[in-house]
């Protein structure tokens, strides 16, 4: 039986047809020798599926579902892991993949069971629209003061877990609720979550952005939900 590989990368994907070769050959050029890909199709209604097909290497994995969410895709990215560590990477251009092997790096030297990267400890343009940044700070700033963690950017994609604990963890939102229902499972397990500095290259919503505002609510709902649930039910 061959060794697990350092890293899975879960890549989901729902109408990314612009983005997605590129994003995929960035991907094989900077993690292709030490991690496995698994991209998940959240049934996709453009040509990203049979991108997936043309591109994708016999070692990566491609999943697909009908349109359920961004969480749901990544909870079944999740389920197929073997990986050492975990971490999500989006399908469009804001997160720069070439820093994902110093993530990694770092989680391994220190022994870390989770490393987030944060967009907020680089000099950097950190907006495309001044909303999404103070909605984001809002939100860094709520988790900290609810779960007393000393995170400087909770929102960012670049979660990288160890899939052991992943594998642990009951996560059931289907939207973009995963991403704080994720950090907030870690700080109630008692597992320390470190930072590390990343890239940053902001899209809006005439490039495709999907969160809105709605899911700002929903988000901030996740925090206190689960900061009042039993422990018996995490």
């Amino acid at each position: 039986m061959p060794p697990s590989p350092r890293l899975t990368i879960v890549v989901p994907v729902y109408n990314e047809e612009k983005t997605l070769p590129t994003i995929i050959d960035r991907l094989h050029r900077a993690c292709g020798d030490f991690s496995e890909i698994l991209f998940v199709d959240d049934g996709s209604k453009d040509e990203s599926l049979a991108i997936l097909r043309r591109l994708a290497r016999p070692q990566d994995q491609i999943f697909t579902k009908p349109n359920g969410g961004k969480g749901s895709a990544v909870r079944m990215g999740y389920e197929h892991a073997t990986g050492t560590y975990t971490i999500v990477q989006d399908a469009d251009l804001e997160y720069s993949p070439e820093e994902i092997p110093l993530l990694l790096a770092h989680a391994e030297e220190h022994r870390l069971p989770c490393v987030f990267g944060s967009r907020r400890l680089k000099k950097q343009k950190q907006f495309a629209h001044l909303t999404f940044f103070i909605g984001g700070s809002m939100l860094t700033y709520l988790c900290n003061f609810l779960y007393g963690t000393r995170l400087t950017d909770q929102p960012t994609c670049y979660k990288m877990v160890r899939t052991d604990i992943l594998r642990t963890l009951r996560l059931r939102e289907n939207d973009f609720r995963f991403d704080p229902e994720l950090t907030c499972l870690l700080t109630r397990r008692g597992i320390p979550i470190a930072e590390f500095p990343i890239s940053y290259h902001p899209r809006s919503q005439a490039e495709g952005k999907k969160i809105n505002w709605k899911d700002w609510f929903k988000w901030v709902w996740v925090f206190l939900k689960l900061r009042v649930m039993p422990r018996s039910r995490l």
